[in-house]
């Protein structure tokens, strides 16, 4: 006690006003940048940085309440940052985020990375046999504006005419198409990883569709005796298509998890550290939802072979694979 009061709140009234000066400092170099801070500004940084940790320091040695130093140590962290974090340029900050942030996170996500692809495959799976089984499943799967007129209707030659419709112009009509291609997918993504904070049932359920979707179109194509023609159709930009939704959603079930099983952590705290994760990864998913539309809407309408469409779907996936795991890692490292 202090003058009659709990030292928790004597301790605070002494002191808030230097973290509140330091806060504001530090929220105006983040936004703006280090450059916006006038003169007197910068000179004051580090004393208040250096003030607000002596005050961590006593608040963990009198043992002050748990909020007050959760509060303290994320404060001195953004301050140590504006005070001694390297000055990059934004090319240095992409190349850094692209290189050692995006893949590193990807890695801590491996398990629910895991996860949203077995939700997947067994949706896929679902699709196919049930539609196999009764051709009436198709459409209870696949939106008519997703079937492109194709139903259990159509004959082998005009599911393969949508497999190879021909030649194509670099126009502007297929800049359109990878553009909307883009949008859409990113979409879906985004979904997968905004419904996540719904306990990641949402997520769970949007996988088993999606999936849906591809098993029922894949046994429309397998009734005519065209797998082969419509995986390898699939494979040229579903690899990286499909490895972007699925980061997406791990990254959502990351948040569900984070909510249903925050662990030693209160819920805020591990969704502040798992929205973190979950965050990057959707922002590099960004990066492979643009290389999907790319490839499906320039590639996949250029190269009408089957075997050529299946090498570059191959060599995408194995590109992704190698990138995540090893990109960013330092030699000897076992882990990001």
């Amino acid at each position: 006690m202090a003058d009659g009061l709990p030292k928790s709140y004597a301790f605070r009234r002494e002191r808030e006003q230097v973290w509140r000066d330091l806060e504001r400092l530090v929220t105006k170099a983040e936004k703006q940048g280090i450059r916006a801070l006038d003169v007197e500004e910068i000179y004051r940084l580090p004393t208040l940085y250096r003030a607000t940790l002596s005050s961590l320091s006593v608040a963990r040695g009198i043992s002050l309440d748990r909020n007050l130093l959760v509060h303290l140590e994320r404060l001195s962290g953004r301050a140590y940052l504006s005070v001694y974090g390297a000055r990059g340029n934004f090319v240095d900050a992409v190349a850094g985020f692209l290189w050692r942030d995006f893949p590193a996170a990807v890695r801590a996500s491996a398990w629910h990375l895991l996860g949203a692809g077995g939700v997947l495959l067994l949706g896929v799976l679902a699709g196919l046999f049930l539609t196999l089984d009764q051709p009436a499943w198709f459409y209870t799967f696949v939106p008519e504006s997703l079937a492109d007129g194709r139903s259990p209707t159509s004959t082998a030659a005009e599911l393969r005419s949508a497999l190879y419709p021909g030649f194509f112009r670099v126009d502007d009509t297929l800049y359109f198409f990878a553009s909307y291609l883009f949008t859409h997918n990113a979409t879906v993504g985004f979904f997968c990883f905004a419904l996540g904070f719904a306990l990641g049932v949402p997520t769970i359920l949007l996988l088993l569709y999606n999936g849906a979707i591809i098993g029922a179109m894949a046994a429309l194509y397998a009734r005519h005796g065209l797998s082969w023609e419509f995986w390898a159709w699939a494979s040229i930009h579903g690899t990286t298509e499909i490895l972007a939704i699925l980061l997406c959603a791990a990254a959502g079930m990351m948040l569900g998890a984070a909510i249903v099983l925050p662990g030693r952590d209160s819920r805020t705290d591990a969704l502040w550290r798992q929205g973190r994760l979950a965050g990057r990864i959707v922002v590099g998913a960004v990066a492979l939802f643009l290389v999907a539309g790319l490839l499906e809407g320039f590639a996949r309408q250029m190269v009408t072979d089957s075997w050529g469409r299946a090498f570059i779907g191959s060599v995408m996936l194995l590109i992704w694979i190698s990138y995540f795991g090893f990109a960013g890692r330092r030699a000897g490292d076992g882990a990001a």
